[in-house]
């Protein structure tokens, strides 16, 4: 199938290309490089740089004519977007209308949407499965939301068929060693301790140490990306297959304490990985981990590389280049 990818060059897009691409697919890169990386570009994959928010751009390569739409161009800080939520209203919302627009416009019958965990909000119970309530507690959260609502109402009025892939922790680096571009100014707890680990950061924080957990830090699920990356090609072959939309949770089941995932890193690495303790972050939840029986029952996935082990190593990999 032609498959055209926005977001392709960034953290995850770069290893669903190459996977889509291991499978036969033909990929076009859409990407700003705001948050991409030329080192992520699977060599074999068209690449056009444009952007979400400008329709000329996306006239320009949509003119080529693509089966499915595949969507990781937004920014996804969740402290962030409580500081600045026009900063996300503008690209997650903005830009992903022009990119579903653009759908309707040539005629792409298939759009797969990185969504996120963080539509839930805080946990009513555990583990979190599809028919939780829906409460984000951030406003990146309830972007994610409201995107998932509008593509059922275009799926509804146009016809188009979707893919909405509620992520919980993304973590890792390929497994083959084909990626190693870093991500610009991460947010999420394994890059961060990478830098502190090679020395691109001092030290980090940990906010909290008194929750309900076995060593009193935040329990959270985190998912390989090779994993991540091969649950979008069985949504693909799902949404084909099936003619119908799919709405599931990409998880492990298992979760990981701050201070385990700090522990395997100094373990894997051979270096110290200093912290400080400081408060809680308004919100934060003591545990999160998913449930993903649905997606195994309807699209035959299982994660197969998310042990902690394996999310480490794979990491290193990467990082130990820039050791200081």
């Amino acid at each position: 199938m032609k498959i055209i990818v926005a977001g392709g060059a960034g953290y995850i897009g770069s290893h669903v290309v190459f996977e889509l691409i291991d499978q036969g697919h033909d990929v076009t890169i859409f990407d700003d490089m705001s948050l991409g990386s030329e080192k992520n570009i699977d060599p074999r994959a068209n690449f056009v740089k444009g952007s979400t928010m400008a329709e000329s751009d996306l006239d320009s390569v949509c003119q080529d004519r693509f089966d499915c739409m595949l969507h990781f161009a937004a920014w996804k800080a969740a402290g962030e977007s409580m500081t600045n939520p026009g900063k996300y209203a503008k690209n997650n919302l903005n830009g992903t209308i022009n990119l579903i627009n653009a759908c309707d416009r040539y005629d792409i019958e298939y759009f797969i949407f990185s969504s996120s965990a963080a539509v839930y909000g805080m946990p009513e119970y555990l583990p979190l499965d599809e028919m939780h309530p829906l409460n984000p507690g951030n406003y990146y959260g309830a972007t994610k939301l409201m995107i998932e609502k509008n593509l059922k109402w275009f799926s509804d009025l146009k016809g188009m068929k979707y893919a909405s892939l509620r992520y919980f922790n993304a973590a890792g680096y390929d497994v083959q060693g084909r990626i190693t571009g870093l991500e610009k100014n991460p947010q999420n707890l394994i890059p961060i301790i990478m830098e502190v680990a090679c020395g691109i950061r001092n030290d980090m924080q940990v906010f909290g140490n008194d929750y309900s957990t076995e060593d009193g830090t935040g329990v959270r699920d985190y998912i390989h990306v090779n994993d991540l990356a091969v649950a979008h090609v069985n949504a693909l072959d799902y949404l084909v297959n099936n003619k119908n939309n799919l709405l599931v949770n990409l998880g492990t089941g298992k979760g990981h304490s701050v201070r385990s995932v700090i522990e395997k890193t100094e373990e894997v690495t051979g270096k110290a990985v200093k912290f400080k303790v400081v408060d809680r972050r308004n919100g934060d939840p003591d545990t999160i981990i998913a449930i993903s029986k649905l997606a195994n029952d309807l699209m035959n996935w299982i994660p197969t590389h998310s042990d902690l082990d394996t999310l480490i190593r794979s990491t290193w990999q990467v990082y130990k280049e820039y050791v200081r």
